[in-house]
């Protein structure tokens, strides 16, 4: 059909709004491409100015502080044709509007993978080592020298590790958790093939109950989704081991953050790594007194290699899209 990738000229630049500041080199090569619309300032749109920024373009960049519903894209009018997401999720964007506007939606899969896998790591390692505490004791000007019996953390090797979720960034914590002698069980919808397990020496749960029951850590790498809103819930949480922790780069929503807070002030769980919370960015101050939690500004993705990547697969999807082609990162299939 002649009219499948619909776009708004053939003959000119197609107009795109970025409602985020991105890299420098970025927003050049955006300009030298298309009419582009910048935030130059880099604060979050109000709701007013994101409608207003996608009823005057063709495609809309928003990223995940963005939230565009189903009112925002029916207020968008008939320009909007293409959603050109920074980044891989995609529950900040009501799908099944676009669909039924026929308005096409892309994202950046597989950009952030290594960058997501690394903060895991980085999180497991500091809870189970007790980094916040030790640094927070130097800093303070508390240490009082080096002791047998003092700040005595847990070692990595021979533990547990509990995946939820063997997508790309689950299989690339597998592979790094390997190198340090972790077991690994995982539960995903779906089983992986066997010669994927045996590359990772990891054991499927048909359970997600199961996993916790067994695990020393439990990590998280599942969408957010109506699924898996406060997956973890109370119950699940009072499932684990006690003395387990907690680390989650996914969606803060995965988790009941009360009955988190409650695990850890009780001390059934020894620690939690976060780097997502529900209600972002605000940061429960119970956390953050906690002493084994360590807590970051969701910055999961946040680096210059994965940033430029993602801007790129941006501006990929949106010239395949100008000249009348499928993106290569669509979301949507069949959405016609």
């Amino acid at each position: 059909m002649a009219d499948e990738f619909p776009q708004r000229r053939i003959d000119g630049k197609p107009r795109i709004a970025v409602t985020r500041k991105l890299l420098p080199a970025t927003e050049a090569r955006m300009r030298e491409l298309f009419d582009t619309r910048l935030n130059e300032d880099d604060g979050a749109l109000s709701q007013d100015a994101l409608v207003a920024a996608a009823r005057a373009c063709d495609v809309l960049v928003p990223t995940v502080t963005d939230r565009i519903d189903a009112d925002l894209i029916e207020q968008a009018g008939d320009r909007l044709k293409l959603i050109a997401n920074f980044g891989a999720g995609t529950d900040h964007i009501d799908l099944s509007a676009a669909r039924a506007r026929r308005i096409i939606v892309t994202n950046t899969p597989g950009v952030f993978t290594d960058d997501t896998a690394d903060m895991t790591m980085a999180l497991l390692i500091g809870v189970m080592r007790r980094m916040r505490e030790g640094t927070m004791l130097v800093r303070r000007g508390q240490w009082g020298g080096w002791a047998p019996s003092a700040m005595l953390g847990r070692r990595l090797g021979d533990k547990v590790l509990g995946i939820v979720g063997m997508g790309r960034i689950g299989q690339a914590v597998a592979h790094r958790a390997r190198a340090f002698g972790m077991k690994i069980v995982y539960h995903n919808r779906h089983r992986l093939p066997q010669a994927v397990e045996r590359m990772f020496a990891a054991d499927y749960c048909d359970t997600l109950d199961d996993l916790l029951a067994m695990s020393d850590i439990v990590t998280l790498h599942c969408p957010a989704s109506a699924s898996t809103h406060q997956l973890i819930d109370a119950g699940r949480i009072a499932a684990m081991k006690e003395g387990a922790a907690l680390i989650n780069t996914a969606r803060g929503d995965i988790v009941d953050q009360e009955a988190l807070i409650a695990a850890l002030e009780s001390g059934h769980l020894w620690g939690a790594g976060l780097d997502v919370y529900p209600d972002e960015p605000h940061v429960d101050a119970r956390l953050l007194a906690h002493r084994n939690t360590v807590t970051q500004p969701h910055i999961g993705s946040a680096t210059e290699e994965g940033r430029a990547a993602s801007g790129d697969r941006v501006i990929a999807n949106i010239r395949v899209w100008a000249d009348g082609h499928r993106p290569p990162d669509q979301v949507l299939e069949g959405w016609l």
